[in-house]
């Protein structure tokens, strides 16, 4: 059980952040960029969970609130080096990847064809989806750098993890669209016909 006893603690004054274990590393440091950015993705998807109750979805408010879990989960594993003979760190798990995969599979298939790609955007909440994805790709990217930069102490598989979650939440988004009217589609070169500026 965690217990958080005291918000402020003054140890970080210098710029400095506990990884798990204790060892202090810059709050500048890729791994902290990684954990912290996955905090956002987190913050980001709290946000579609609010939205998705609000357009009446549960079924996607009651998946985003057991990813949101998974991704405490990612953070820890990413603020936890891996180091060989590790006893019961939390790390993310092949079957919390999979549990991703399998809700791909089931909202997947009803979907419309695409024939271009998808504005972000249409209902209120599938923007929030498509917000809380685009950040998802980036919380992948900074564990990608973390990964190639130390790929001896760090999991792989919050890599796959983050990587399969950006593709549900982009599901989800159609989703949550097809249910009020449909996909927003790209349009290539729309408004290149049309004159601009001041004069």
């Amino acid at each position: 059980m965690v217990r958080i006893s005291k918000v402020y603690t003054k140890t970080g004054d210098d710029g400095t952040t506990g990884l798990v274990g204790g060892v202090r590393v810059s709050k500048a440091d890729p791994r902290v960029e990684a954990y912290g950015t996955v905090d956002e993705a987190n913050a980001c998807i709290g946000l579609a969970v609010v939205a998705a109750e609000g357009a009446g979805a549960s079924d996607i408010a009651d998946l985003l609130r057991s990813v949101q879990h998974d991704l405490f989960d990612a953070g820890a594993d990413l603020a936890t080096p891996v180091v060989p003979g590790e006893g019961r760190s939390l790390r993310i798990t092949p079957a919390q990847t999979e549990r991703l995969e399998r809700a791909i599979d089931a909202h997947n298939p009803g979907l419309p064809g695409l024939t271009s790609f998808v504005l972000p955007g249409g209902s209120a909440s599938a923007a929030a989806l498509h917000l809380a994805r685009t950040v998802v790709r980036r919380a992948e990217r900074c564990a990608v750098a973390l990964l190639s930069r130390e790929p001896k102490s760090t999991s792989a598989e919050v890599v796959r993890y983050l990587n399969r979650l950006s593709d549900l939440l982009f599901v989800l988004g159609r989703v949550a669209n097809a249910r009020a009217g449909g996909d927003v589609l790209w349009v290539p070169g729309a408004n290149r016909g049309e004159s601009g500026g001041a004069g």
